[in-house]
């Protein structure tokens, strides 16, 4: 299924920054590829290439990685795509996980570290700017202060054009707002995780801070892919072997609900995921929405959460669902 490119009128504008994004953007998680400690498990680097061809190709004008996904990875296959291809995107990505010799992780908010993961960064992306900069996780939370003015002087310097934060509660952004503006958050949000929904959403909207969710099809458990099957088979390494939603009590209630997605999508030709992804865009306080993908046949299929949009009687069919279906 192909759809039609997003007009400029569908644009949305990131926080108080210039970035017009489209509704749903690039997730380059799972391209990281396998042997780490958030892997996916294997994956193959030219379906990924083809991956970012085919989004950049039906209108996706933003691409969310990081330096931690693949230890470096995501970053490299995110600049080969970019290097074949005449779209111009984006380009967003995040600090503060960095990892041993060993391939094991460690955390850091040190301006020394961030010049360090900003240099590698710039280099592996290929570029001399980055469009939007983050702190991927607000640990230490000692740190934060150190690692926010080291991300304005960045700014300043003109190495990266907006900065924003991730996973940061309240506190921990008006701690950073004292040294200087946050451009955008970036929070796990879904049907199944809400707890930004109660101050982080209204926060975000009252001062101004564009909000790009994470995981709207929570790491693909959503999609419709996925059944209890699937899920036993995940590769020894895929870290959603771990997560709570993939396994019981909570999973059959899921997998249950993604019927109802699909019920929805049917009547209008979408894939559950779609709906999903439709279901985080239509709370106001989100700006656009991260969508991953690991093959064109993959994002043929969730492209259409571009333009696709819920009702508000379908929107309150699947709260009502969530209410009765307790996990």
């Amino acid at each position: 299924m192909t759809t039609t490119v997003s007009s400029p009128s569908q644009l949305r504008t990131l926080g108080n920054s210039d970035l017009k994004l489209t509704a749903i953007g690039f997730g380059a998680w799972a391209i990281g590829g396998g042997n780490w400690e958030f892997a996916w498990g294997p994956q193959d680097d030219n379906e990924s290439i083809a991956a970012i061809h085919r989004a950049l190709d039906l209108g996706v004008n933003w691409i969310d990685t990081a330096a931690i996904y693949g230890l470096g990875h995501s970053e490299e296959m995110v600049a080969r795509a970019l290097k074949t291809t005449s779209h111009k995107p984006y380009v967003f990505t995040k600090s503060s996980m960095r990892w041993h010799a060993d391939r094991s992780i460690y955390q850091s908010l040190k301006a020394a570290s961030l010049q360090e993961e900003l240099d590698n960064s710039l280099r592996r992306l290929g570029r001399d700017t980055i469009d939007l900069y983050q702190i991927h996780w607000p640990k230490p939370d000692a740190e934060i202060e150190e690692g926010w003015e080291a991300l304005a002087r960045f700014q300043k310097q003109g190495k990266i054009r907006w900065i924003g934060v991730s996973n940061f509660s309240v506190d921990q952004m008006k701690r950073a707002q004292k040294i200087a503006p946050i451009t955008s958050l970036q929070p796990p949000y879904s049907m199944l995780r809400r707890a930004i929904e109660q101050e982080i959403l209204p926060f975000a909207q009252a001062n101004n801070i564009g909000v790009i969710n994470y995981s709207p099809m929570v790491s693909g458990l959503l999609t419709g892919k996925m059944t209890a099957e699937r899920v036993a088979q995940l590769a020894a390494d895929d870290w959603r072997k771990r997560a709570p939603e993939f396994n019981e009590p909570r999973l059959s209630r899921n997998l249950k609900l993604v019927e109802l997605l699909r019920a929805i999508g049917n009547q209008h030709g979408v894939a559950p995921g779609v709906v999903a992804v439709a279901w985080t865009l239509h709370n106001p306080a989100i700006t656009a929405a991260i969508v991953g993908g690991r093959s064109a046949e993959q994002v043929d299929g969730l492209a259409p959460a571009l333009t696709f949009r819920l009702s508000e009687a379908e929107y309150k069919q699947i709260n009502g669902f969530l209410e009765t279906n307790v996990a």
